[in-house]
């Protein structure tokens, strides 16, 4: 199943009521994606342009989108910003096609 890392940040409004009303973000974030037919494999906070990201595993890129439409629709979370992952042998699949790929190619410059 494809993985996704998705950034977020929280609105102040959001970060206000998380404070006053403390709640399982990461539980939030599990029925999300399962909602999807997918999973949650991290949820994490973070200082910087963002304020944390999860990594889930979706079915595919249009259940990656709905999950940041579905989010993004609440007005809570703002800076929704999703990419596909990739790991090890699936990195060295990508290089290999791409040495196929590229041998099909014809620049604009040729």
């Amino acid at each position: 199943m494809p993985r996704f890392i998705t950034f977020f940040s929280y609105t102040a409004e959001s970060g206000k009521a998380m404070i006053e009303r403390p709640s399982d973000r990461s539980a939030a974030v599990k029925a999300l994606a399962e909602s999807l037919g997918g999973t949650q494999e991290a949820f994490y906070w973070m200082q910087g342009k963002h304020d944390g990201f999860i990594i889930t595993n979706l079915p595919d890129g249009v259940a990656a989108a709905a999950l940041a439409a579905a989010v993004g629709a609440t007005g809570a979370v703002v800076g929704l910003e999703t990419h596909q992952i990739f790991d090890h042998d699936e990195q060295a699949a990508i290089v290999k096609h791409a040495a196929t790929a590229r041998k099909a190619y014809k620049p604009p410059t040729a």
